[in-house]
């Protein structure tokens, strides 16, 4: 398979985001009712709000007439209305606020949830051509965009619209309609131009979000084969790749924020030009004598709390629009389809006897090559197995197979008599254990790496299965014992420590079904006897196939398959093998010649 961290990325289209915001609505369903009840806080604020420059009104037409002996005539009830509805239009607006933190967090949540149950049923080829840290960065903005995105619609577009709405109701119904049609034009104008100059701009964010994550991946990848790194003196020649991709962010970045200085340039003058025509009528209708000194602080004043919410909609736009470009990368993920599905209603495996059987298979990871070519074997319940071969013959695919990690192109994979293409991949993979050739470790404790395998196993289990594995000394010898940390992906444990750990994790699972993807390959030659002769016993409670490159370790089983260039080419006992001096024979010599005496043998 071709690597893709070098592919360009196109920009993404913002024709995604209204299937994005639908895609929000399942989130907040389930709070539907807190979300009802904080629209109607909504609502209340914002009459709260609209209702202050009207009561403004009264009391300035109250004061007008007679100097100061005025001040006696203006109704105690108003300036109370006044002062109430401010403090009504806070209260309504704290608890719009309380009742929809819930909400958010909510959907926060889920969507994390969401992704990381969705990344884990996407198939091998997937991870197997990810970038980690890009990966990573894309979850932790999809997340807080999320956030952001509901913040937006809930505390600045919704009410800045609600508000629009009782202004132009107000300002229609008891003034001159030139009034309305000012505010109409302004508002219209503003979110015609701040739509399309903001989805044009959107294009340099979409760059800035591409480069961080390829340069957030670079690093990570580079921290997680730190080792690689030293090894080769490539420290340098990772930075230049970090720096080449943050100097294009960098670029992007600029280009960024000098077209959204244009934008709210653009945006100032429209509202601006707004607000000036409409103080201009009211000046001209207060000198007619058709309206009258509050009706024109009144009018100011509705425009203030129109047009300062309005500007300021045009900065959350456009924070909307970066969120919803952050978020974007996120929903693609739960856009992408996983490779292999259960079937609609697809039952369990149900193991009685667990044989294995590989009809006519036929498989190739990119469509080109041809891996393995119409294999077929079985293993009966109990008996042994090994797969070897040249390098590149197709043994670690049938363990990837079996697993169905992968469906092949032809054939078919069958446990107990079943297609395992027809039942759950959960019941499959429960009844089968693997040791691979790379251990994996999470980075926490040696006990919680074991107990990976049954997490309701006991301490006693667990210590049963080190011993099993011949860790227990090992373990023993630490100062934290089984509570010692082991680092990311293992990295404090030797090879042969990390690959007993696996041994011990399939010992505690005690699956029906074993596979040993060259299990004993990081092992010295006496911690290979004490494992090997571990393992037989357990092969002998369970159906085994072994994955080998070394074939010392598998002259025991009961048959060898012998794969050349994705067919079965010998198949028999070792003894039988070497009688027929076909290929087997030759690795065989070529292994027993390698190995000088007292040494270990070399693998494939």
């Amino acid at each position: 398979m071709k690597p893709t961290q070098g592919r360009t990325e196109k920009p993404h289209s913002n024709r995604r985001d209204w299937e994005n915001l639908r895609r929000l609505l399942p989130y907040i369903w389930s709070y539907r009712g807190r979300v009802a009840i904080a629209l109607l806080c909504l609502v209340a604020a914002k009459l709260a709000t609209v209702g202050v420059p009207l009561v403004l009104k009264h009391i300035i037409d109250a004061l007008s007439p007679a100097g100061e002996a005025a001040v006696l005539m203006v109704p105690v009830f108003l300036v109370a209305a006044y002062g109430g509805l401010r403090v009504a239009g806070s209260l309504f607006s704290e608890l719009r606020d309380v009742l929809f933190t819930r909400v958010r967090y909510h959907a926060m949540h889920q969507l994390s949830i969401d992704v990381l149950a969705h990344l884990h049923a996407l198939s091998l080829r997937f991870h197997l051509e990810r970038r980690t840290g890009a990966i990573s960065a894309d979850l932790e903005r999809g997340s807080r965009s999320l956030s952001s995105v509901l913040n937006y619609l809930i505390f600045n577009i919704v009410p800045t619209a609600a508000e629009f709405v009782l202004v132009a109701f107000l300002l229609t119904s008891a003034y001159d309609p030139a009034y309305a049609l000012v505010i109409f034009a302004t508002v219209l104008t503003y979110i015609v131009f701040t739509l399309l100059f903001s989805g044009w701009r959107m294009q340099f964010r979409h760059e800035m979000n591409r480069y961080e994550s390829r340069a957030n991946g670079r690093a990570i990848d580079s921290l997680l084969n730190y080792e690689s790194v030293r090894y080769f003196n490539s420290e340098q020649r990772e930075l230049a790749a970090y720096d080449a991709d943050l100097q294009r962010w960098a670029v992007a970045a600029g280009k960024s924020q000098f077209t959204m200085s244009l934008l709210n340039f653009g945006q100032s003058l429209i509202v601006t030009a707004g607000v000036a025509s409409i103080l201009w009528l009211a000046t001209r209708d207060v000198a007619a004598g058709s309206i009258s000194i509050g009706d024109l602080v009144m009018i100011n004043a509705l425009m203030l709390q129109l047009f300062v919410p309005l500007n300021i909609l045009g900065v959350v736009y456009r924070s909307m629009q970066y969120a919803l470009a952050d978020m974007d990368r996120a929903v693609q993920l739960l856009r992408r389809e996983p490779e292999i599905q259960d079937q609609p209603a697809a039952p369990d495996l149900q193991v009685r006897e667990p044989t294995i059987e590989f009809r006519d298979v036929g498989f190739s990871y990119d469509g080109q090559r041809q891996i393995l070519k119409g294999v077929s074997f079985s293993v009966a319940a109990g008996e042994k197995v090994a797969v070897v071969g040249p390098s590149g013959a197709g043994k670690s695919t049938i363990a990837r197979l079996l697993f169905r990690f992968y469906d092949p192109l032809s054939g078919q994979v069958l446990v107990d008599g079943q297609d395992i293409s027809q039942v759950t991949q959960a019941s499959v993979r429960e009844q089968i254990g693997i040791v691979p050739q790379d251990t994996a470790l999470f980075n926490d404790t040696i006990a919680y790496n074991i107990r990976y395998a049954r997490p309701q196993a006991s301490d006693a289990e667990i210590r049963a299965a080190a011993q099993a594995a011949s860790l227990d000394r090992f373990i023993d010898s630490l100062p934290d014992g089984y509570e010692t940390v082991v680092g990311e992906r293992g990295l404090k444990l030797s090879g042969g420590e990390k690959q007993r750990m696996a041994i011990a994790r399939v010992v505690l699972k005690a699956p029906q079904i074993m596979v040993f993807d060259e299990a004993t390959s990081s092992l010295d030659t006496r911690s290979e006897q004490a494992i090997l002769e571990a393992l037989n016993r357990l092969a002998k409670r369970t159906t085994t196939l072994v994955i080998a490159h070394r074939l010392s370790t598998i002259v025991d089983a009961d048959r060898i398959l012998v794969l050349d260039q994705g067919r079965i080419a010998e198949s028999g006992p070792h003894e039988a093998l070497l009688a027929q001096q076909g290929l087997y024979y030759q690795l065989w010599q070529l292994q027993q010649s390698a190995a000088p005496a007292g040494e270990e043998e070399p693998r494939l």
